[in-house]
């Protein structure tokens, strides 16, 4: 692979923000680089008909082009697009998203306008890589570099919320100073209305010098401080020495004037970016229409997100979700919230027995569907006798949505009424998007 930087032309953008350029019969990916611009990038993977790069040095740089925040996000895989302005990234995720529904043949009949929010600080939950470099005699901690193993050698974090992203530096001082400083190798960030939790997870049992220190450094940051030795929900409380459960509010309505509790640990899949779920909520309660007669399915419900919100505005919510875990906590969350007209349900729902159970034989007026990145397509089949008037898929990938869209459309006799982005992951490829069907 040349070592030498080669100039290229950037004719366009991949779906993922790279630019794209076509030297010697290979179309190349470059990082960093943005459409119209004139660069010099060096080759990071080189195969005959494709190749990746990463630009050095920009000699004609667009007129999308801004000045990353981050002072290490040459480097760092946590963000992808800090280099493009936040108007082009709203774009760009908007184009991947239409593109996919008209590669699949579905057509909204309206697009949404995009769901916008804080485009710092946002992020309130995250895995932090942890190493001891024996090169730079000294610990670092941070996301993992770009298409590297490697830890990214920071000093903060602009996307992290800032109770976290303004003291990875400190962070690391710390444990560095550890005895066990090679048997951490990473740190769960969970953040709360009500607190901020690290956990950090060791390999060895820590020497009591050890976690003298962490608990000195966590109090002075006013942290709440986890011990994980086994599994992700086998937590040790380190500091302070009582601590309430982690939890969100949600409002159920437009006026904010009332909202729901939802607890959960650290390792429990929360949305990331808090504003945006809220918001996410209520425009799903919105596009729903929903009324105190209507019973409601819920289908990926989690801790029960969407299911105890939407319960606020109708008379049932069956929410069915394949982790026994997660059915549990959305069970005590009801009972938090003396919320008794929701039924939660464990079910594989990639499985095809789970698809027979009794829960599938009901009549729903309307649906909501929040799968993962392999999207409904196993579920969408039992929909059809339910005959709900109106479904609301929310996506976090593109492509499994416009797949499942035209399964809805095509096979299932809805409509889609609308479609759009919401900005959950500012500066990454990351596309969370939702979409509302009707008879």
């Amino acid at each position: 692979m040349p070592e030498e930087a080669v100039e290229a032309e950037i004719s366009a953008l991949s779906s993922e923000g790279r630019g794209i350029a076509h030297i010697e019969d290979r179309t190349v990916f470059i990082d960093q680089a943005l459409q119209g611009e004139r660069v010099l990038f060096k080759y990071t993977r080189l195969n005959k008909k494709i190749a990746e790069g990463r630009a050095v040095d920009i000699l004609q740089a667009s007129e999308q082009r801004v000045e990353p925040r981050c002072e290490a996000f040459d480097m760092c895989g946590g963000c992808s697009l800090q280099h493009m302005s936040s108007a082009t990234q709203i774009q760009l995720k908007q184009t991947m998203l239409l593109d996919q529904l008209k590669h699949n043949a579905v057509i909204p009949q309206q697009v949404l306008d995009p769901l916008l929010g804080p485009e710092y600080g946002y992020r309130h939950k995250a895995r932090l890589g942890v190493r001891y470099v024996h090169k730079k005699e000294r610990v670092l901690v941070g996301f993992r570099e770009r298409n590297s193993s490697f830890i990214t050698e920071t000093r903060r974090c602009e996307v992290l919320h800032p109770s976290v992203g303004e003291i990875i530096d400190d962070l690391a001082d710390c444990i560095n100073r550890l005895e066990a400083k090679r048997n951490i190798p990473q740190i769960e960030v969970a953040v709360g209305d009500n607190q901020t939790v690290l956990v950090f997870r060791h390999l060895e049992v820590l020497p009591d010098t050890d976690r003298a220190m962490l608990a000195d450094f966590c109090t002075s940051k006013s942290l709440v401080c986890y011990l994980q030795a086994g599994k992700p929900d086998d937590l040790e409380l380190l500091v302070p020495e009582q601590a309430e459960a982690l939890y969100y509010r949600l409002p159920v309505d437009d006026d904010q004037e009332s909202s729901i509790k939802i607890e959960f640990q650290p390792s429990d899949f929360t949305q990331v970016n808090p504003d945006i779920n809220k918001r996410m909520v209520l425009d799903t309660i919105s596009y729903l229409a929903l009324k105190e007669t209507d019973t409601v399915l819920d289908l990926f419900s989690g801790l029960g997100n969407f299911s105890l919100a939407m319960a606020k505005h109708c008379q049932h919510v069956t929410a069915v979700e394949g982790s026994l875990v997660m059915v549990k906590k959305a069970r005590h969350n009801a009972e938090l919230n003396n919320i008794s007209n929701t039924e939660f349900i464990y079910a594989d729902l990639y499985n095809d027995d789970a698809l027979a159970e009794n829960w599938t034989k009901q009549r729903y007026d309307k649906i909501l569907l929040d799968p993962p990145r392999s999207g409904a397509v196993q579920v969408l089949p039992v929909l059809r006798k339910m005959q709900a008037s109106t479904i609301v898929y929310v996506s976090c990938h593109p492509a499994t949505l416009a797949r499942d869209a035209a399964v809805l459309v095509n096979e299932l006799s809805y409509k889609l009424k609308s479609a759009g982005i919401m900005n959950m992951f500012p500066h990454t490829g990351h596309v969370e998007s939702i979409a509302v069907f009707e008879k």
